[in-house]
Protein backbone atom coordinates (compact mmCIF):
# COMPACT_ATOMS: atom_id res chain seq x y z
CA UNK A 1 0.00 0.00 0.00
CA UNK A 2 1.01 3.63 -0.49
CA UNK A 3 -0.49 7.03 0.09
CA UNK A 4 -1.85 8.94 -2.87
CA UNK A 5 0.05 12.02 -3.97
CA UNK A 6 -1.01 15.51 -4.82
CA UNK A 7 -3.70 16.10 -7.43
CA UNK A 8 -4.92 19.00 -9.50
CA UNK A 9 -8.47 17.66 -9.73
CA UNK A 10 -9.19 18.12 -6.01
CA UNK A 11 -6.82 20.86 -4.74
CA UNK A 12 -8.65 21.51 -1.45
CA UNK A 13 -8.82 17.84 -0.50
CA UNK A 14 -5.20 17.39 -1.51
CA UNK A 15 -4.12 20.38 0.59
CA UNK A 16 -5.98 19.08 3.66
CA UNK A 17 -4.44 15.67 3.09
CA UNK A 18 -0.92 17.11 2.96
CA UNK A 19 -1.47 19.25 6.06
CA UNK A 20 -2.76 16.31 8.07
CA UNK A 21 0.09 14.17 6.76
CA UNK A 22 2.59 16.57 8.36
CA UNK A 23 0.87 16.14 11.74
CA UNK A 24 0.87 12.37 11.32
CA UNK A 25 4.54 12.29 10.38
CA UNK A 26 5.37 14.42 13.43
CA UNK A 27 3.47 12.07 15.75
CA UNK A 28 5.15 9.10 14.10
CA UNK A 29 8.52 10.75 14.71
CA UNK A 30 7.68 11.20 18.39
CA UNK A 31 6.73 7.52 18.62
CA UNK A 32 10.05 6.55 17.04
CA UNK A 33 11.98 8.79 19.43
CA UNK A 34 10.22 7.20 22.38
CA UNK A 35 11.17 3.75 21.12
CA UNK A 36 14.79 4.88 20.79
CA UNK A 37 14.69 6.44 24.26
CA UNK A 38 13.24 3.25 25.70
CA UNK A 39 16.11 1.30 24.18
CA UNK A 40 18.61 3.64 25.86
CA UNK A 41 16.82 3.34 29.18
CA UNK A 42 16.92 -0.45 28.82
CA UNK A 43 20.70 -0.30 28.29
CA UNK A 44 21.13 1.88 31.37
CA UNK A 45 18.94 -0.51 33.36
CA UNK A 46 20.92 -3.59 32.32
CA UNK A 47 24.35 -2.00 32.81
CA UNK A 48 23.32 -0.44 36.12
CA UNK A 49 22.01 -3.74 37.45
CA UNK A 50 24.86 -5.94 36.20
CA UNK A 51 27.86 -3.67 36.70
CA UNK A 52 26.92 -1.29 39.53
CA UNK A 53 24.22 -3.39 41.16
CA UNK A 54 22.09 -0.24 40.98
CA UNK A 55 18.87 -0.83 39.03
CA UNK A 56 16.89 2.13 37.78
CA UNK A 57 14.02 3.10 40.04
CA UNK A 58 10.65 2.89 38.24
CA UNK A 59 12.03 1.22 35.10
CA UNK A 60 9.00 -1.02 34.68
CA UNK A 61 6.72 1.98 35.22
CA UNK A 62 8.49 3.96 32.49
CA UNK A 63 8.13 1.06 30.07
CA UNK A 64 4.46 0.77 30.92
CA UNK A 65 3.79 4.48 30.40
CA UNK A 66 5.83 4.78 27.20
CA UNK A 67 3.99 1.93 25.48
CA UNK A 68 1.07 4.24 24.67
CA UNK A 69 3.29 6.40 22.46
CA UNK A 70 4.32 3.79 19.93
CA UNK A 71 1.06 1.87 20.28
CA UNK A 72 -1.22 4.77 19.31
CA UNK A 73 0.68 7.79 17.91
CA UNK A 74 1.44 6.02 14.65
CA UNK A 75 -2.12 4.78 14.05
CA UNK A 76 -3.16 7.64 11.77
CA UNK A 77 0.09 7.51 9.80
CA UNK A 78 -0.44 3.80 9.27
CA UNK A 79 -4.01 4.46 8.13
CA UNK A 80 -2.81 7.04 5.61
CA UNK A 81 -0.27 4.59 4.18
CA UNK A 82 -2.82 1.76 4.10
CA UNK A 83 -0.71 -0.29 6.49
CA UNK A 84 -3.59 -1.74 8.49
CA UNK A 85 -5.08 -5.13 7.62
CA UNK A 86 -7.25 -4.75 4.52
CA UNK A 87 -9.15 -7.23 2.35
CA UNK A 88 -7.42 -6.12 -0.85
CA UNK A 89 -7.87 -9.52 -2.49
CA UNK A 90 -11.61 -8.90 -2.71
CA UNK A 91 -11.38 -5.17 -3.37
CA UNK A 92 -9.21 -5.60 -6.44
CA UNK A 93 -11.77 -7.98 -7.96
CA UNK A 94 -14.66 -5.52 -7.61
CA UNK A 95 -15.81 -3.00 -10.22
CA UNK A 96 -14.44 0.46 -9.49
CA UNK A 97 -17.66 2.01 -8.22
CA UNK A 98 -18.40 -0.98 -5.97
CA UNK A 99 -14.82 -0.91 -4.67
CA UNK A 100 -15.01 2.74 -3.66
CA UNK A 101 -18.47 2.25 -2.17
CA UNK A 102 -17.16 -0.66 -0.07
CA UNK A 103 -14.23 1.47 1.05
CA UNK A 104 -16.65 4.26 2.02
CA UNK A 105 -18.81 1.92 4.08
CA UNK A 106 -15.77 0.46 5.81
CA UNK A 107 -14.52 3.96 6.61
CA UNK A 108 -17.90 4.93 8.08
CA UNK A 109 -17.76 1.86 10.35
CA UNK A 110 -14.21 2.76 11.41
CA UNK A 111 -15.30 6.34 12.13
CA UNK A 112 -18.06 5.09 14.41
CA UNK A 113 -15.66 2.91 16.38
CA UNK A 114 -12.94 5.58 16.62
CA UNK A 115 -15.50 8.17 17.78
CA UNK A 116 -16.44 5.90 20.68
CA UNK A 117 -12.77 5.35 21.52
CA UNK A 118 -12.09 9.10 21.55
CA UNK A 119 -15.05 9.84 23.84
CA UNK A 120 -14.37 7.06 26.33
CA UNK A 121 -10.61 7.56 26.12
CA UNK A 122 -11.07 11.19 27.15
CA UNK A 123 -13.40 10.23 30.00
CA UNK A 124 -10.95 7.59 31.20
CA UNK A 125 -8.12 10.15 31.11
CA UNK A 126 -10.11 12.67 33.14
CA UNK A 127 -11.05 9.97 35.64
CA UNK A 128 -7.37 9.07 36.12
CA UNK A 129 -6.52 12.78 36.55
CA UNK A 130 -9.28 13.39 39.10
CA UNK A 131 -8.41 10.28 41.12
CA UNK A 132 -4.68 10.90 40.99
CA UNK A 133 -4.08 7.49 39.43
CA UNK A 134 -0.40 6.53 39.42
CA UNK A 135 1.91 3.59 38.74
CA UNK A 136 2.52 1.07 41.50
CA UNK A 137 6.28 1.31 41.93
CA UNK A 138 7.49 4.88 41.34
CA UNK A 139 3.98 6.37 41.53
CA UNK A 140 4.26 8.28 38.27
CA UNK A 141 0.94 9.87 37.19
CA UNK A 142 -0.66 7.84 34.41
CA UNK A 143 -3.05 10.43 32.96
CA UNK A 144 -0.49 11.89 30.49
CA UNK A 145 -0.01 8.45 29.01
CA UNK A 146 -3.75 7.85 28.86
CA UNK A 147 -4.22 11.27 27.24
CA UNK A 148 -2.35 9.98 24.21
CA UNK A 149 -5.25 7.67 23.38
CA UNK A 150 -7.88 10.36 22.67
CA UNK A 151 -5.25 12.63 21.08
CA UNK A 152 -3.96 9.95 18.70
CA UNK A 153 -7.45 8.70 17.87
CA UNK A 154 -8.63 12.26 17.23
CA UNK A 155 -5.97 12.57 14.53
CA UNK A 156 -7.03 9.16 13.22
CA UNK A 157 -10.64 10.38 13.21
CA UNK A 158 -9.63 13.33 11.03
CA UNK A 159 -7.72 11.01 8.70
CA UNK A 160 -10.80 8.80 8.34
CA UNK A 161 -12.96 11.83 7.55
CA UNK A 162 -10.51 12.92 4.84
CA UNK A 163 -10.43 9.41 3.39
CA UNK A 164 -14.22 9.17 3.50
CA UNK A 165 -14.44 12.35 1.41
CA UNK A 166 -11.91 10.87 -0.98
CA UNK A 167 -13.77 7.58 -1.29
CA UNK A 168 -17.12 9.34 -1.71
CA UNK A 169 -15.60 11.43 -4.50
CA UNK A 170 -14.35 8.28 -6.22
CA UNK A 171 -17.72 6.57 -5.75
CA UNK A 172 -19.33 9.42 -7.68
CA UNK A 173 -16.52 9.46 -10.27
CA UNK A 174 -14.83 6.03 -10.19
CA UNK A 175 -12.17 6.88 -12.78
CA UNK A 176 -11.15 10.19 -11.22
CA UNK A 177 -7.65 10.71 -9.90
CA UNK A 178 -7.21 9.11 -6.48
CA UNK A 179 -6.68 11.77 -3.83
CA UNK A 180 -6.34 11.36 -0.04
CA UNK A 181 -6.94 7.60 -0.18
CA UNK A 182 -4.50 4.69 0.16
CA UNK A 183 -3.48 3.23 -3.19
CA UNK A 184 -3.78 -0.48 -3.83
CA UNK A 185 -0.50 -1.72 -5.34
CA UNK A 186 0.69 -5.04 -6.70
CA UNK A 187 3.65 -6.79 -5.06
CA UNK A 188 5.95 -5.49 -7.81
CA UNK A 189 4.66 -1.94 -7.42
CA UNK A 190 5.10 -2.10 -3.64
CA UNK A 191 8.69 -3.29 -4.03
CA UNK A 192 9.47 -0.55 -6.56
CA UNK A 193 7.83 2.10 -4.37
CA UNK A 194 9.80 0.99 -1.29
CA UNK A 195 13.08 0.94 -3.25
CA UNK A 196 12.48 4.50 -4.51
CA UNK A 197 11.65 5.69 -0.99
CA UNK A 198 14.77 4.08 0.46
CA UNK A 199 17.33 4.77 -2.27
CA UNK A 200 15.74 7.34 -4.59
CA UNK A 201 15.79 6.91 -8.36
CA UNK A 202 18.58 4.37 -8.77
CA UNK A 203 18.52 4.54 -12.58
CA UNK A 204 19.04 8.30 -12.69
CA UNK A 205 21.87 8.12 -10.15
CA UNK A 206 23.51 5.34 -12.17
CA UNK A 207 23.47 7.37 -15.40
CA UNK A 208 24.84 10.52 -13.79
Amino acid sequence: MAASGTASQAPVLSAVDRGLARVESFLDLIAGLFIFGLMLIGIVQVLGRKILDLPMVGYVDLVELSMATFAFLGASYCQRMGGHVRMELFLTKMPLRMRWLSESLGTVAALFIVTILVIYGWEHTMRAYDFGDSTIDAEYPVWPSKMLVPVAFSVLWLRLVVQLVGFARLTAKPKAEQVAVPLIETVEEQATHEIHEAFGDVDKETHV
